[in-house]
């Protein structure tokens, strides 16, 4: 097994970092005697202690004393504060992931005196086990830890690996922003079909169904998204003409601007923790 009776500590039990532990737990890699996680939210911890049965602690230096692997999951603007909360704690840790959007490897690896750092951006499906996560790994990071960081990024979803950190602020403004886009486009289709006559719970059934629908059916055609867009615009039709206000209003430039903005506000996240 990945995991031959090591234990993990989480720092910061947010939503990614609870959805990765019960992704852990649910897929059977790690029991919940072997998972601490820390944060400063007693009510929440002790949420999470009856949900999972895993240890908690309010005190992030306690939790990774005796640990074998450290997950990092709390928010960019609180990283600077948590790496010199633990800088002289974690040095003989096997493997540290990183799941905190901006924050290089090296400032990690600097900060924490420990090179075997693992920096990953996932999404927020992953909350279902269906999200999608782009990492890479510091030169340090043995083929054996690797893999450790690879089943544990597993149970959010889908992985890719990047040789390139660089790719990481990119996966972040697409992957890890991703979803909000997504879900504005949602509301703006559903408002819509309220406006033409939808009670709202139909146009939410509706829009739903169709996204849903369109992305597996994307999945499974291998078609490229030109070509399924082809598929359902006639010529002169209502397709067309829908599309053609979208193209005049800059539906397209507006997207792209909007994920360059999320690319550029990662990369001034992880300069103001160095």
């Amino acid at each position: 097994m990945t995991f031959n009776g090591d234990s993990v500590a989480f720092i910061g039990a947010g939503v990614m970092g609870e959805a990765m532990i019960k992704g852990l737990l649910h897929q059977k890699i790690l029991e919940p005697t072997s998972i601490t996680a820390a944060d400063p939210r007693a009510e929440h911890l002790e949420a999470l202690r009856r949900r999972y049965g895993i240890h908690t602690t309010t005190d992030n230096v306690a939790a990774v004393t005796t640990v074998d692997a450290l997950v990092l999951s709390v928010k960019p603007q609180v990283m600077g504060q948590v790496l010199s909360e633990l800088s002289g704690q974690v040095a003989s840790i096997g493997l540290i992931v990183s799941i905190v959007a901006g924050v290089e490897l090296n400032t990690i690896a600097e900060s924490l005196n420990n090179g075997r750092v693992v920096r990953s951006m996932p999404n927020t499906p992953g909350q279902i086990g269906q999200g999608i996560t782009v990492w890479t790994a510091a030169p340090e990071v043995a083929a054996a830890q690797r893999q450790q960081a690879q089943t544990l990024l597993g149970a959010l979803g889908e992985q890719i690996y990047a040789n390139d950190e660089s790719f990481l602020d990119m996966a972040t403004a697409l992957g890890g922003s991703g979803p909000a886009y997504v879900f504005m486009f949602m509301e703006a289709l559903i408002d819509a079909g309220v406006h033409m006559g939808f009670s709202r719970r139909d146009a939410e059934k509706l829009v739903n169904q169709t996204l849903l629908g369109s992305i597996l059916y994307a999945q499974q055609s291998g078609l490229h998204p030109v070509q399924l867009r082809n598929q359902v615009t006639s010529p002169g039709g209502t397709t067309a003409a829908a599309l053609h206000e979208m193209e005049k209003g800059g539906l397209r430039t507006v997207l792209s601007e909007g994920v360059w903005a999320a690319y550029r506000r990662s990369q001034a996240l992880g300069a103001k923790s160095d």
